[in-house]
């Protein structure tokens, strides 16, 4: 048994816990569907605009050096204010906090759709940015205490990640098929029709969720998280547009690291910290969470690396190179529905392991992509397809690990920790990934040297997902019983 299936039982028989059902009645598959489209969409508007960002550029009048803000601007409201508006969630609920998110998102996905200047769209992009911090971390912790502890708790993670992932994927081919076929501005109306949908459905399904306790909001806390959290993220973007000696770069990851020093220290202070310590002290919670971390960093930027290779080595179009991922897409959703089996039969930590040791050897595998497509293409979609199960596994087992055996009045935060992981991670891999491959190709953009920097990118990406392996076997192994005397 590891240590994420010793700990449950001390929230699960809480008299102060809610009771849930042990079967999967008609309202809590509704419940799960609405919540799990809401994730899918959220998932989908990471990647979405990536493949049309030149056609929006150029239909909005962007400059070349602006361009990148479209993303950005996104990244860092959706990062940033995750933890805060998971505690938000605990103060109002999370129903309320979900469904307000929502329709922010609906909105501002209108307003980007008939955006007629780069400042309209930004603004729009930044709105969509916070209302995805806030549905994200609610609409997981209306899904955790929805559902008991246990398989049915693990099933509906395993969906939710398989989607979140599958999602991240979907965006970069519906983007690719909507400005081909349609325009770019159905990158964001698509989001309104979804977003109305689940906001009809949700108020009759889901039922709000807060602490029995309502804790007070830790404002210095809140601000120094959140604006540390915007400096490392601001600092990452930078550097994959301009280095990691640029002093824009330099300037938000310092001032990122001393207001979350700053934060620390706020929160040892506190009378109700927003993050308490002791929580952080959690192995499952710390060390989880570096764990999931690792797991998006890799895969999310092996998207970008294997974008770089089929369209500057192969030749492939957006659209051919967003399509040459839908395997990647099925097998994510293919980890995540066997997650939840294998945690039953085995535990979360074999399945956190296992799942890294899959996705480590098939990205490895990508080292031996060359210049022939159909030898390449050979290579590519079987070691995509089986690194995304693996990847799956990996997700699944640090969202279970992350959010289990912490009590109802500790769920937004839990979640809102987790959530902060997997957005940290999705803006943090790219800029990484990127540094790599032009530190290598050293400017030179031949279809050799761009397969050269690639080459050596996935050997870093691989070494990223066999050190998130190492960290949970070595810190998540389940502490042995004391010896009797």
């Amino acid at each position: 048994m590891t240590t994420t299936d010793a700990a449950p039982r001390s929230a699960a028989q809480s008299p102060a816990a809610p009771e849930l059902p042990q079967q999967l009645t008609g309202r809590l598959k509704v419940v799960m569907a609405v919540l799990l489209v809401a994730q899918f969409m959220l998932a989908v508007d990471f990647s979405i605009l990536n493949v049309a960002l030149p056609v929006v550029g150029e239909g909005l009048g962007f400059s070349l050096s602006n361009l990148q803000w479209i993303a950005t601007s996104f990244a860092l409201a959706a990062a940033g204010f995750t933890l805060f508006f998971g505690r938000l969630g605990d103060l109002i609920g999370r129903k309320r906090t979900f469904l307000v998110g929502l329709g922010v998102l609906g909105a501002a996905s209108l307003a980007g759709g008939l955006a007629t200047s780069p400042e309209v769209l930004l603004i729009a992009r930044v709105f969509q940015g916070l209302a995805t911090a806030a549905v994200t971390p609610a609409g997981l912790s209306l899904l955790i205490t929805s559902f008991p502890e246990g398989p049915l708790r693990q099933k509906a993670l395993g969906l939710n990640g398989a989607l979140m992932s599958a999602g991240f994927t979907a965006g970069a081919i519906l983007g690719g098929v909507l400005t081909d076929l349609l325009s770019w501005r159905w990158a964001f109306f698509i989001n309104v029709p979804v977003a109305l949908a689940v906001l009809l459905v949700a108020p009759a399904v889901i039922k709000e969720s807060r602490p029995a306790v309502r804790p007070k909001l830790d404002l210095p806390g809140a601000l120094s998280v959140t604006l540390g959290l915007l400096g490392i993220v601001y600092g990452l973007t930078q550097a994959g547009e301009h280095g990691w000696g640029n002093a824009h770069t330099l300037t938000g990851l310092l001032a990122g690291v001393v207001l979350l020093v700053v934060f620390y220290l706020v929160e040892r202070k506190a009378d109700q910290p927003l993050v308490p310590l002791s929580v952080l002290r959690r192995p499952t919670v710390a060390w989880g969470n570096i764990a999931g971390l690792l797991a998006f960093v890799t895969e999310t930027s092996l998207v970008y690396l294997l974008t770089l290779y089929l369209q500057k080595t192969l030749g492939f179009s957006p659209l051919q190179a967003g399509l040459s991922f839908g395997v990647l897409g099925i097998g994510t959703v293919l980890g995540g529905v066997l997650a939840p089996k294998i945690i039953a039969r085995t535990s979360t930590l074999t399945t956190l392991v296992a799942g890294g040791i899959i996705q480590t050897v098939f990205t490895a595998a990508l080292l031996f992509l060359g210049t022939s497509t159909s030898a390449s293409m050979a290579l590519l979609l079987p070691a995509t397809f089986l690194g995304g199960v693996g990847n799956m596994l990996v997700i699944v087992g640090f969202m279970v690990t992350a959010t289990s055996g912490l009590p109802d009045r500790e769920q937004g935060l839990a979640t809102g920790l987790a959530t902060m992981s997997q957005q940290v991670g999705i803006t943090m891999g790219t800029p990484i990934m990127s540094t790599v491959v032009t530190a290598a190709t050293t400017g030179v953009v031949t279809a050799g040297a761009v397969l050269q920097g690639v080459t050596i990118a996935i050997a870093a990406n691989a070494a990223l997902v066999l050190l998130g392996v190492l960290i949970a076997a070595v810190f998540l192994r389940p502490k042995r019983p004391a010896a009797r005397a």
